[in-house]
């Protein structure tokens, strides 16, 4: 039986967001297939749920953008030494560039083995182009691998695993349409969403890239067609954008549908949002590398429309093909929207993104790796 392996992963804090999410999700994998789980990070409010995976945290400002930063190779390079480490994950650029020269810098026939995933399109670059030199690249979406591809051409196709993001089925269960219950609870938090309409919901952060804009306008549109809608945007409202929060209520009064949108902070229970709504919409104006809001939903139960681009476009295709929609095109946005509310939408079954599915895509590319590493030593 091959031994245990010991696992690092290098990302800038654990705060929130999708990488910090996915750190989590492998480290848990790690530890409970009897491997050894590191992350080394500058800490943040998800160290404590990273912790009481059994994962180590080893805490280094590996993400702060200054020259001073370099010397943490040193330390990373130790590390690896010092613990044994087989591989090395980086889920971000600086970290990813510290990892890499930490492990320049050791013998090569000891050397840990280096793994990167691209979580994002960011803007191609020599300092984004580290994300495409593992030995192995993760790419959390086929729109992801084509841009590597398309932006990195040296790239050896080879070394791609597309390993899309999962969810966990049983927090995002099959709910009833409608969810009287639900709609309910969200209705005495946020009365502006009472009623017996439909309502429409925009998970996001706060900014003009989430497409907030057109989902008032598709507010606007779908309650001068005679339906009493309601819109809510959980996680628009944000400590210093707070004048961004101040321009969609100007919005939405200059639309005339101010009483019927709710525009709020986060909400901590995302799948009885999902469960309350009749329509989840995804109008992000930047294609995303991802879209998790589109299985989350659809694993819920719920009709998503959405633009027909990036990560989102790829899983509204694959799983539900009526929600997508050509990119900002507000006449068929409104069209896919009302036939989605006024029909019975055939959703999928099940979802085949899944938390565990990742989990074991990730940790089977760690296997690949230290199987080529053995057959390398004996050859």
């Amino acid at each position: 039986m091959p031994r245990p392996l010991t696992v690092v992963q290098l990302l800038p804090a654990l705060e929130s967001g999708g990488v910090e999410r996915s750190t989590l999700e492998v480290a848990d994998a790690l530890v409970r297939a009897g491997h050894r789980a590191i992350v080394v990070s500058a800490g943040g409010r998800l160290l404590p749920r990273l912790q009481a995976t059994g994962a180590e945290h080893v805490e280094l400002d590996i993400g702060r953008k200054s020259l001073a930063v370099l010397r943490h190779v040193r330390a990373l390079r130790a590390l690896f030494a010092r613990e044994g480490v087989d591989i090395v994950h980086a889920r971000s650029r600086l970290p990813a560039w510290l990892g890499w020269r930490a492990l320049r810098g050791m013998p090569e026939a000891g050397r840990p083995r280096f793994v990167t995933t691209v979580h994002g399109l960011n803007s191609p670059s020599r300092y984004s182009a580290i994300m495409a030199r593992g030995e192995r690249v993760v790419c959390v979406s086929e729109t992801v691998r084509d841009y590597v591809l398309r932006h990195y051409p040296r790239t050896d196709p080879e070394r791609l695993r597309v390993i899309p993001r999962g969810i966990d089925p049983a927090e995002f269960t099959r709910a009833p349409l409608p969810d009287r219950t639900a709609r309910a609870r969200v209705a005495a938090l946020h009365p502006a969403l009472a009623g017996e309409g439909p309502l429409l919901l925009m998970p996001g952060r706060g900014t003009r890239l989430k497409g907030h804009g057109d989902a008032i306008a598709l507010l606007a549109a779908l309650r001068a067609d005679g339906l009493d809608a309601r819109l809510w945007m959980p996680g628009t409202v944000q400590d210093g954008r707070e004048a961004y929060g101040a321009e969609l209520e100007r919005l939405a009064l200059e639309a005339g549908v101010d009483s019927a949108i709710a525009i709020t902070p986060p909400t901590s229970a995302i799948a009885e949002a999902y469960a309350a709504s009749a329509l989840v919409l995804q109008l992000s104006r930047k294609p995303e590398s991802f879209g998790r809001t589109v299985i989350e939903a659809l694993s819920v139960g719920r009709p998503v429309v959405g633009w027909d681009h990036g990560g989102v476009g790829e899983l509204l295709r694959a799983l539900y093909p009526s929600g997508a929609v050509a990119p900002f095109d507000a006449g068929a946005l409104h069209r896919a929207a009302r036939a989605a509310l006024t029909r019975p939408p055939s959703l999928p079954d099940t979802i085949p993104f899944t938390l565990q599915a990742m989990q074991d895509a990730t940790l089977s590319v760690y296997d690949e790796l230290r199987d080529d590493h053995a057959a390398a030593r004996h050859r």
